[in-house]
């Protein structure tokens, strides 16, 4: 029996330890940290004290596992690829050099503007004053993003010069971001609907996984500020074939050649954040993971053998056995604690998750922030909590189930957006009535 250890203790890691379960092939499977539901869908958590990413490398030599599979960007930015490959082991994820696409905006600008990949136009700035002084010049609206890692909350945009000069207050006097803050990017903000593309490669062959649509802002109608995600649906029909035949010719393959040619070999999965612009489509950010909604919505839709094709992948040679994808929707809803993404309260005991699941063979309920208290009940720890997933042969049956479900799971504040899959939803009726 194959042993897996996944890194992570999110929605992100849940899925993934779900997709590989949904595999037909028997797995011992382990999580560091880990979370209560991936605890309860069998996988065991590391009992041993961890002070480092070369701990853990040690206790996955000692205990032979097979596979690592790192689920979120710090550790990747860390290096702990490289820790581990050191060790000998196989791991899923970019090494230090290569997870710096995500982990400096500034580099990853930069590659794009010397390998002519279509971005947004910007400039980089390591002072307030310089900043303030290219903002006059350029005027609102603008983008201001912190190039270090910001858990996907370093991106503000502005409508207003005054809303610029606010946050560059922020990020360079008040250090909000920290160290992440110690370089800024001002860019052009970009007109056009998002989407977001993953990538699974070994660093030259790569497979493209189903598109999904992200839903940043807190409230309906992408009201409110920017969260980590408050849902996801795939696959987005703004992108069809022919435009996803343009991402892939102008942003995709140019990419991976462009980091392959500056000595940072990209194995793993890479996530194009594209803006479909009137001008076409243009990258927005990468990250150096699974992106968190998306992963929710996306991996219940694609059957392989998941470990084969993880494993394939961290050892540089891609399986070349075939996936299917099914061929309807999946739409995730994030279940976020009241106050979210600013000050919230925890410990509100969750109810309603296993009927949920038990009635329901078309939806998962991932764990994102929860615990078990003192009394053994399940409880919110987290600004996100649970993000609960469901699919079916049309996107308005998927929302259907998805919304049903998230009426059957209780705690108290509990928030979501009422509109995941709306835009999408739209797309497909509007597509309908061109057709018929």
């Amino acid at each position: 029996m194959n042993s897996v250890l996944i890194i992570g203790s999110g929605g992100r890691e849940h899925a993934i330890l779900k997709a590989l379960l949904r595999s037909d092939r028997p797995l011992c499977m382990y999580a560091y940290p880990g979370n209560p539901g991936m605890e309860r869908d069998g996988c065991m958590l590391v009992d041993r004290e961890i002070k480092s990413w070369s701990d853990l490398a040690d206790w996955a030599s000692q205990n032979e596992i097979d596979l690592t599979i790192v689920g979120p960007e710090a550790p990747l930015v860390d290096g702990i690829v490289d820790i581990f490959k050191k060790e000998k082991l196989a791991v899923f994820g970019p090494t230090k050099a290569a997870a710096e696409i995500e982990g400096s905006k500034a580099f990853s600008k930069d590659l794009m503007k010397k390998y002519n990949i279509p971005t947004a136009a910007y400039r980089t700035f390591t002072d307030k004053k310089s900043a303030l002084k290219y903002l006059k010049e350029k005027g609102a609206p603008i983008v201001v993003k912190v190039s270090g890692l910001a858990a996907g909350k370093g991106a503000i945009v502005c409508e207003t010069a005054e809303e610029a000069e606010n946050a560059l207050v922020e990020i360079f006097d008040e250090k909000k971001f920290g160290e992440a803050g110690a370089r800024v990017i001002l860019e052009e903000k970009m007109t056009g609907e998002e989407a977001s593309v993953f990538v699974i490669t070994d660093g030259k062959k790569y497979r493209i996984l189903p598109v999904s649509q992200d839903h940043k802002a807190v409230g309906d109608g992408d009201t409110g500020p920017n969260t980590g995600g408050m849902g996801a649906y795939a696959p987005a029909p703004l992108v069809d074939e022919d435009l996803l035949s343009r991402i892939e010719k102008e942003i995709v393959k140019p990419v991976l050649n462009a980091m392959e040619q500056e000595g940072r070999k990209y194995q793993g999965l890479l996530y194009y954040g594209i803006m479909v612009t009137p001008d076409g489509p243009k990258v927005v950010e990468f990250n150096c993971r699974f992106g968190d909604p998306e992963t929710q919505a996306v991996l219940p839709l694609v059957n392989c053998d998941w470990f084969e094709m993880f494993k394939s992948c961290a050892t540089g040679r891609m399986t070349d056995k075939p996936w299917t994808v099914n061929q309807g929707y999946c739409v995730s809803v994030i279940l976020a604690s009241e106050g979210y993404p600013g000050s919230y309260e925890k410990g509100k005991v969750i109810s309603g998750i296993d009927e949920t699941e038990r009635e329901k063979t078309n939806v998962d309920v991932y764990h994102s922030g929860t615990m078990f208290n003192n009394q053994e009940q399940l409880v919110t720890n987290g600004g996100r909590v649970l993000a609960v997933s469901a699919w079916a042969d049309t996107l308005e049956e998927a929302i259907e189930t998805a919304y049903l479900s998230v009426d059957g799971i209780n705690f108290e504040g509990k928030m979501y957006r009422r509109d995941i899959g709306a835009k999408g939803l739209k797309r497909v009726e509007g597509q309908a009535k061109v057709g018929g």
